[in-house]
């Protein structure tokens, strides 16, 4: 190093300098790379993100690779720095070149390339993997040599490379990357999305049309009444029973019905009966995604739910599962959350108390607990342990409510104080 000139040892320095700003930013760069929009990249064809994307398979081969380039040069400028300070102020040279490398080091080699890489990955990581595809050509034993060191430490902590995270995402982490999307996915789409990844979270006893509620037809009732009833029905299809709707006998369209009504001599309970579907049933607990394929599967359309004891607990349909993921159509014949709630003039809401829990949540960003009752009514009456007498005002997790109206064993409409909707808003 005598023979070598101050300036040449300089300039060397300065170069030792942008390599180890060069391998500091490329780590930056390869590692605060969006993998999913890498991929995407990749499969349409991109050069460079095909490089990245070969590079960044094995990680440990990367990282080895780089933090060896990275590592030599530093030495090395360590070395040419301390030779220099020495020939510039003697002794005291060793400490002021430390002193004056470490600081050179972590502003140009450290933290601006690495400030820079992170603000441009794909710039950096596209541009830096021609080199270090070289690279890594050119210094595989080494890197090979150093990687198997550092895997067989890491399997004395148990650990394995093949075994690390294969950067698949969970529902969560989905549901966190749509709501991240921001203005590249419509609001709509997202709120889709995301319904779509709550499915599995949902049972088909959340959007079930209740036992009392579903529109049935007992065939042991005078002809009259049967007929009466198919004129009157507002729904496609009529649950057809004996005496108790657990003895359930069919699935009548009611479509069907009409025509059998236009030939009066083939209008009969008998023909009815022979005309009607047989009745597909639903496990109470279904997960609303595993009861959408098997609809799909099954080529059915509806069905009713059945508790472990066999009795009916309600009636679900393809298209409330659909609505479930796209929101409520307008041919929806059961009252909508919007018809179930009236603003009042004071800033307070009057809700039915079959309004869905669920969907009260969703639509006015509530908290109300789900894991019980699947109604307003059913929550009051769990928390009250009783059935109230109209004007009562409780606190209901949270949430103050005045009972405004019970009738027939349930409460019928209940209204939400103001305070506590600036207060959850």
């Amino acid at each position: 190093m005598d023979d070598i000139s101050t300036g040449l040892l300089f300039s060397l320095l300065i170069l030792l300098l942008v390599i180890s700003g060069y391998f500091s930013g490329s780590e930056t760069g390869m590692m605060a790379l969006n993998r999913y929009k890498l991929r995407h990249l990749a499969n349409q064809g991109h050069r460079g993100a095909k490089r990245v994307e070969k590079l960044l398979s094995r990680p440990d081969r990367l990282i080895g690779l780089i933090l060896i380039g990275n590592n030599l040069v530093n030495i090395l400028a360590s070395a040419i720095a301390t030779i220099l300070g020495m020939r510039l102020y003697g002794d005291m040279g060793v400490a002021i070149a430390t002193g004056a490398l470490t600081l050179v080091v972590l502003v140009f080699a450290e933290v601006t390339p690495k400030t820079l890489a992170a603000l441009y990955p794909e710039r950096v990581s596209y541009a830096s993997s021609v080199v270090l595809q070289l690279l890594m050509k050119l210094l595989y034993p080494l890197v090979w040599f150093v990687n198997g060191i550092t895997n067989g430490f890491l399997i004395l902590l148990g650990l394995r490379v093949d075994n690390a995270n294969n950067g698949k995402l969970s529902s969560e982490e989905l549901r966190t990357v749509v709501n991240e999307a921001g203005g590249l996915i419509p609001r709509r789409h997202q709120d889709m999305l995301l319904s779509i990844l709550d499915l599995e979270n949902v049972t088909v006893e959340d959007l079930m049309v209740p036992r009392s509620e579903i529109a049935a037809i007992n065939v042991n009732d005078d002809w009259k009444s049967i007929v009466r009833q198919l004129s009157h029905s507002a729904h496609g299809r009529i649950v057809l029973f004996r005496d108790n709707i657990d003895e359930v006998v069919g699935m009548l369209r009611v479509r069907e019905a009409y025509r059998l009504m236009m030939d009066k001599n083939d209008f009969s309970k008998e023909n009815l009966l022979r005309a009607a579907d047989e009745v597909y049933f639903i496990p109470e607990g279904t997960p609303l995604n595993i009861q959408l394929l098997k609809f799909q599967r099954n080529k059915e359309r509806i069905g009713l739910i059945v508790d472990e004891y066999g009795d009916i607990q309600g009636l679900i349909t393809l298209e409330d599962i659909l609505e479930e993921i796209v929101g409520e159509f307008t041919t929806s014949i059961s009252p909508t959350l919007a018809e179930e709630i009236t603003p009042q003039p004071d800033g307070s809401l009057m809700i039915e108390g079959s309004a869905n829990i669920r969907d009260l949540n969703k639509s006015l960003n509530w908290g109300l607990p789900t894991d019980g009752p699947r109604t307003l009514n059913g929550l009051i009456l769990e928390h009250l342990e009783d059935i109230p007498d109209s004007q009562i005002s409780i606190e209901v997790s949270g949430y103050q409510m005045e009972i405004i109206e019970v009738s027939g064993n349930m409460i019928k409409q209940v209204r939400v104080l103001p305070n506590q909707l600036k207060k959850t808003g």
